[in-house]
């Protein structure tokens, strides 16, 4: 059985971004080369990548153009291989259809798909997108969370998970830290562990 990895770039208030739509180009966030690199390792090692539709768009805007733009870095060239290879799923009511080795799940089923997807897989499978986590968190289906803390307090925006107030129960598994000042903490959820 797979397991439903949160990845997300935070506040150390645990806000995801301050300003509507900045869709993670904030200027707290601390992304240098070394950080870039670990999480460019960490992507290559992924069975697979889930994404909201929001998160997706963001992503397949810039990543697989990359390589188009010589004034980029090489390890941000390089995520750009490994995202436009990586087996995605887009999940998404509007949209159809998706480019870069992506499928799409949608309709009024689309978490029990998802259940099915992470019975069948081996392997980490990560979650791109806070409404998409939110409903796979209420649905008992999120197995962990990888939290990379940028040394910012926001004060507002929005937060990790979108209108939930319940609390979730935590065990770390690993953490790390990084020259700018980020850390990465790597949880699992209890509530989904003892579910699975």
């Amino acid at each position: 059985m797979g397991r439903f990895v949160y990845s997300m770039q935070v506040s150390l208030d645990l806000r995801i971004e301050q300003v509507p739509g900045d869709n993670g180009a904030g200027e707290w966030l601390r992304i240098d080369e070394e950080l870039h690199r670990e999480a460019n390792a960490r992507t290559r090692g992924l069975a697979l990548m889930v994404h909201g539709r929001v998160f997706y768009e963001v992503m397949e805007e810039f990543w697989p153009r990359t390589h188009e733009d010589p004034s980029l870095p090489d390890f941000m060239h390089e995520y750009g291989e490994i995202w436009t290879a990586k087996p995605k799923v887009l999940v998404s009511h509007t949209r159809h259809s998706a480019d870069h080795n992506t499928r799409v799940i949608g309709g009024d089923d689309a978490i029990e798909q998802l259940a099915t997807l992470r019975a069948e897989t081996d392997g980490s499978i990560s979650v791109g997108g806070a409404t998409l986590a939110t409903q796979l968190l209420r649905a008992g289906l999120l197995d962990e969370l990888m939290l990379w803390t940028h040394p910012a307090i926001l004060g507002f925006g929005r937060p990790l998970f979108d209108d939930y107030d319940l609390p979730i129960e935590l065990d770390l598994l690993e953490q790390q830290t990084f020259n700018q000042g980020v850390t990465m903490h790597r949880y699992t959820i209890r509530d989904a562990k003892e579910s699975s």
